[in-house]
């Protein structure tokens, strides 16, 4: 008989609700309860999942073994590191902090208390980017939009850091090689940080990735097109779809072209990642998305976003800033 874990969910807003809804479905998880410093969105979430609700998380100390971390990221460190220091095992929503140092507290406590540290990157888990993954090769461009229409939720940081982030993580861990250098630009336009941002990759091996995200679009739009020797990928992130071309090589002087179109549409990306976080709290195995990868994918996105502040752009916006006030 497999042991029961007892789980809880620290942060219940738009996304840590999710979260709780997923470890409720769970047979083997028992969703002990979700924390909240709003006692009213506590409790709702409590009440639809069939669990206790409180408004301080350090309650929770001694009665769960793991927990899902969904706070305003300028919290992660405190919130995470008190369940690291516990021994309790944190699912930590992306970015995993917002600074090097903090991240490095985290990943030092977890090493210490043996704990497991995976980093919230959802995309690593829509099913289209997995059926892509598994037929890349060698890939040479790589071209993401990630833009929305503004919701005022995660604008306590760039844009970098909301949007950006899960782009940055995705074309690391599809690029075997070390980054030789970043390009980027961006400015704030509603919001006091950066709303819309751009960014350029070059790769030691040559591969090269263009990036750019908003959250002031008149659209939604998140996809990615991977360009290899041999053909290319588009990946729909909202869809969950995947087009592929291949080349089947020539006849008669013309491409020979093959082309797949494939939807993954009931697939359940948070489930999925939920699911692989307790299933290495089991067997106490290495996270597809650990700690480490987090902190990897913040210090290229701290990195975009010193660029960022030293551009041209970023000042253009500064000095209208000023003569508008």
């Amino acid at each position: 008989m497999v042991e029961m874990l007892r789980a809880a969910v620290v942060g219940v807003g738009y996304l840590g609700r999710f979260h709780a809804q997923k470890y409720a479905a769970l047979k083997d998880v028992n969703l002990v309860a979700v924390a909240d410093s709003n006692r009213e969105r506590a409790e709702g979430v409590a009440a639809e999942c069939g669990c206790a609700a409180l408004c301080d998380y350090h309650e929770l100390a001694g009665k769960v073994d793991l927990v899902s971390v969904a706070v305003n990221t300028v919290y992660h460190r405190d919130v995470a590191g008190f369940f690291l220091d516990q021994g309790i095992d944190v699912l930590l929503e992306k970015p995993i902090t917002v600074s090097l140092a903090e991240a490095d507290e985290l990943l030092a406590k977890a090493k210490k208390k043996k704990c497991i540290l995976q980093t919230g990157h959802l995309e690593r888990f829509n099913p289209a980017v997995r059926a892509m993954r598994a037929r890349l090769d060698y890939p040479a461009l790589i071209e993401t939009t990630r833009v929305t229409t503004f919701k005022n939720r995660g604008v306590d940081v760039s844009v970098v850091l909301d949007l950006m982030i899960h782009d940055i993580d995705l074309i690391l861990s599809m690029i075997d090689a070390p980054l030789k250098s970043i390009a980027a630009a961006g400015a704030a336009t509603i919001t006091p940080n950066t709303d819309t941002a751009s960014a350029w990759f070059e790769f030691t091996s040559g591969a090269v990735a263009s990036l750019t995200v908003s959250r002031v679009s008149p659209i939604n739009e998140r996809r990615m097109r991977v360009l290899q020797p041999g053909g290319r990928f588009d990946v729909n992130f909202a869809e969950r779809s995947l087009f592929s071309v291949k080349s089947d090589g020539m006849k008669d002087g013309q491409p020979l072209l093959s082309t797949k179109e494939e939807r993954f549409g009931s697939a359940d990306a948070l489930f999925d990642e939920i699911c692989a976080f307790v299933d290495h709290v089991r067997e106490r195995s290495r996270p597809e998305v650990s700690g480490e990868e987090g902190r990897a994918a913040l210090a290229v996105a701290i990195e975009v976003m010193e660029k960022i502040k030293a551009g041209a752009v970023s000042e253009a916006f500064k000095k209208f800033s000023s003569a508008v006030s």
